[in-house]
């Protein structure tokens, strides 16, 4: 019973801190033998396309094709797709107004991943970006990416998601802390060897090694980066390329978000299982199953499990560090507690916003798994969260 509780307390530790600490150990101890690639000199421009993919925005449309035609790239060697697959608010006749983008539109709405296989028939660069309708990129972006294709093992580069945080923001806040830890971890990835998946607001493949996911994948940002990974090719990380977008506009929006991506977790793990056999690319399986497998299958599992282990070990031991933990892990779910009510209140107390937030994300997971085991209503035709 005692060894099952630490067994499990370090899972839970291992997933959210320790994999941080070996990761920046490892990434230490191999600077000591591996010069860190400086690529800030680089200047490589293959010929890009832009492929964005928009389903209903028009509210937004103007304000990323003024972003999209702002972006440095050299002229001749920058193509631009708007793809616009079942949209029925003239996203499609506003974005008509500017002739320097391709336009591809057709009647009823089969998924993201299936407009993006479409235009992808269209696309005849080296390089090919995805980006989202609702996030803008900084105006180098596309030169930040471009330069790390110069080395032949990089098969996907993916840019950094930034959240904007309003400063009377409320508890939603927690997905900006949340995603500068992730900056973090990914950069350390990448300098050990490779990121372990990309984020859809901002990242590119070479066009060679685009392969078609499956038109059920719920994550297809994420499965078609690691489908390159799993070829035997890095995916980079540069946080000098970035994609800003607003926060969810509230709690139920960014659950709407968090279930779908958890259930798309679970889905991806089932597809990347080869990643588990230790003989198979070793490296990225374990960078894989640290940063991402854990958080979401057992960890969620663990949390609770650790929380009532420990409640009926302090009734059976008099020895204070059990009662110690167990008194820190009641003292953050009361803070996550408190956080929620006051929310509910819509009083704003950014100390709550972390341990609610985390809470908050477990128990997305956790609802997530339910829904692609036991509702069957994992689809890809999924309501876009609403942002602020």
């Amino acid at each position: 019973m005692y060894l099952i509780f630490w067994i499990s307390l370090f899972i839970i530790f291992y997933t959210y801190v320790g994999y941080g600490i070996v990761l920046f150990i490892l990434v230490k101890l191999k600077r000591l033998f591996v010069k860190k690639r400086n690529i800030d000199d680089v200047h490589f421009t293959p010929s890009l396309t832009l492929v964005v993919a928009a389903y209903n925005e028009e509210k937004i449309i103007e304000e990323k094709i003024h972003n999209t035609l702002s972006l440095q790239y050299p002229e001749g060697k920058f193509k631009i797709i708007f793809i616009t697959d079942g949209s029925t608010d003239g996203t499609d006749d506003i974005i008509t107004k500017y002739p320097q983008i391709k336009l591809m539109h057709k009647e009823g709405r089969s998924g993201k991943i299936a407009a993006v296989h479409r235009a992808m028939h269209e696309v005849d660069s080296e390089i090919v970006v995805f980006t989202d309708a609702n996030t803008f990129l900084n105006n180098e972006a596309l030169l930040k990416i471009s330069r790390h294709y110069e080395n032949p093992t990089v098969g996907a580069v993916s840019g950094e998601k930034r959240v904007h945080i309003e400063e009377a923001s409320d508890a939603t806040a927690g997905e900006g802390f949340y995603w500068k830890y992730e900056s973090k971890l990914k950069k350390w990835d990448y300098e050990l060897y490779s990121v372990v998946g990309a984020a859809g607001e901002l990242f590119s493949v070479r066009t060679a090694l685009y392969i078609p996911v499956e038109p059920d994948t719920l994550l297809d940002d994420f499965m078609i980066s690691m489908k390159i990974a799993m070829k035997g090719y890095k995916i980079a990380y540069d946080p000098d390329a970035y994609a800003v977008e607003a926060s969810s506009e509230n709690l139920k929006e960014e659950y709407k978000r968090k279930v779908r991506i958890a259930a798309g977790g679970i889905q991806s793990t089932i597809r990347t299982a080869k990643l588990f056999n230790p003989f198979f690319m070793p490296l990225l399986g374990f960078q894989y199953i640290s940063h991402r497998v854990l958080r979401w299958t057992i960890t969620p599992f663990l949390m609770i499990f650790v929380f009532l282990l420990n409640i009926y070990i302090v009734t059976q031991t008099a020895n204070m560090l059990y009662h110690f933990i167990g008194m820190v892990q009641l003292a953050f779910y009361l803070l996550a507690f408190f956080g929620w009510l006051l929310e509910r209140r819509q009083v704003r107390v950014k100390i709550l916003f972390i341990p609610y937030y985390f809470c908050f994300m477990n128990y997305c997971m956790l609802a997530g798994m339910f829904r692609y085991f036991f509702t069957q209503k994992a689809t890809v035709l999924w309501d876009k969260a609403k942002r602020k």
